[in-house]
């Protein structure tokens, strides 16, 4: 990465990049329709910025909104048009509500009381608006898991992704520092930002990515040797290295752990000699271990600072007490994505030397917003989703690897950052391994390499699957 060219040229070499990397994609005619860009759209903006701050690097200038509850009006409508985008397609492929109530119950569950807190927030509108937004992660996921190959589509989906932030990271942060880099405004350290507006979201990309790329990488690595297989693994392990730099520039700690854990279930569970029967043991077991690990030594303090982050993780454990003791309804919290709204957050200034926007805890989080109720159905569903993967490792083991190991970093992961809120990428790639719908088959063909299909077999997929 020391290379050092002129912005200009580096610009130039970086769009040819992206542009050389979909061009390979499209040529290899993969085992998908068209419809996945939608996915790709919604993704986009949370793995980057917002459609109105892009527009303004780019010398557009376009309001971001009256106040933080109203937000921009464009980014309203962008997401509102590809929620729409997406029901249509849903509806052409016939997918019925009813299989996906019965298939998701938990996830459906804490939608609905998503939507049920809306009824005690001091801004309903707000709340509903935001509820609405939140629907999309559960129709772009649809939509990649009716695709004829849900695993490739999702391999696919991940791969695009990764072909627009791990390039525009590294060219911002190296040749564009006024977009790439920040300060914190106490101590004037500089951070780095890639492609997004703050280091940690930046962690979460690289986490995203390099989770799925590090799975895919196994998969290639299984197929028959050839020129197409030798080029993905140069290519895919490229990425991998450019995704742990960009890491290391981020300094995310929160990210770093949660990937290498989430690795590290990939490769435990593929182990030949680990009885997948006891899968349920083993996590459990690891569950207990760390828990009281944590209570007897306190490791979370010592690894913090092991990381140069103090025992406080960075300040984490003063913020949590202090939104511990701020007045709410305990069982039923404020309403959905209502915590920050209006005047509360104003009990907290004074107390840090930056405004507060979030808990740092995806827990606390939501129990700030939808109470203990909402904390409960959250456990729930992570439960439900664990069950659902147990049976995969049995029907589609290296889905259900994959679904295992990203569960765990989510888990882990919001344990010091909040990413169960509104467009956040995290979030939606949840959704992607948390939901289910019946297939006919739940075998699926080589990522990346496969043979593409005709639209007829598409279509075909699709009426073979409702039959």
């Amino acid at each position: 990465m020391g290379i050092h060219l002129p912005p200009a040229v580096a610009s130039c070499l970086t769009l040819a990049f992206i542009a050389f990397l979909f061009r390979r994609d499209i040529r290899e005619k993969p085992n998908v329709s068209g419809a996945l860009w939608l996915p790709l759209l919604w993704l986009m903006p949370g793995c980057s910025r917002s459609v109105s701050e892009w527009l303004n690097i780019f010398g557009l200038p376009v309001s971001g909104g009256a106040s933080v509850e109203e937000g921009s009006p464009l980014d309203a409508c962008f997401c509102f048009v590809l929620i729409i985008a997406g029901f249509c397609v849903l509806a052409k492929r016939q997918v019925r509500l009813s299989e996906i109530v019965h298939n998701n119950g938990w996830l459906i569950a804490f939608l609905l009381y998503c939507f049920i807190s809306i009824a005690w927030s001091d801004f309903p509108f707000i709340a509903f608006k935001r509820w609405i937004k939140i629907l999309g992660h559960p129709i772009m996921a649809l939509i990649v898991l009716t695709e004829p190959d849900p695993q490739e589509s999702v391999t696919r989906l991940i791969k695009r992704c990764a072909y627009v932030v791990v390039p525009v990271s590294i060219l911002f942060i190296k040749y564009y520092p006024e977009w790439g880099r920040g300060f914190d405004p106490w101590t004037g350290e500089a951070f780095n930002t890639g492609i997004t507006t703050n280091k940690n979201s930046l962690g979460a990309d690289c986490l995203i990515l390099g989770f799925f790329l590090f799975w895919h990488l196994l998969q290639t690595w299984s197929l028959e040797r050839g020129r197409l297989r030798r080029n993905e693994l140069f290519l895919t392990a490229g990425f991998l290295m450019a995704i742990w730099w960009l890491l290391s520039q981020a300094h995310s700690a929160t990210s770093l752990t949660s990937l290498v854990i989430g690795v590290t279930v990939v490769v435990f569970v593929g182990i030949r000699s680990i009885n997948k029967n006891f899968i349920g043991t083993y996590m459990l077991a690891a569950l207990v271990l760390v828990t009281v690990a944590e209570l007897t030594f306190g490791i979370s303090g010592s690894y913090s600072e092991a990381l140069g982050r103090g025992s406080g993780l960075s300040g984490r454990k003063m913020i949590w007490t202090h939104l511990l003791e701020v007045d709410i309804n305990p069982i039923l919290g404020t309403g959905f994505e209502s915590f920050w709204l209006g005047k509360r957050p104003d009990q907290l200034k004074g107390l840090f030397f930056y405004s507060l926007n979030e808990a740092h805890n995806g827990y606390l989080e939501t129990y700030l917003t939808l109470g203990l109720i909402g904390v409960f159905l959250l456990i729930g569903l992570f439960v439900a989703t664990f069950w659902k993967i147990r049976l995969e490792l049995f029907r589609n083991f290296e889905w259900g690897r994959c679904r295992l190991g990203f569960l765990t970093a989510v888990i882990l992961y919001n344990w010091t950052e909040a990413a169960f809120k509104t467009v956040n990428p995290m979030w939606f790639v949840f959704f992607l391994i948390a939901m289910d719908y019946p297939r006919t088959h739940l075998t699926t063909a080589q990522p990346a390499v496969g043979v593409a299909r005709s639209e007829e077999d598409m279509e075909f997929a699709y009426a073979e699957r409702e039959a």
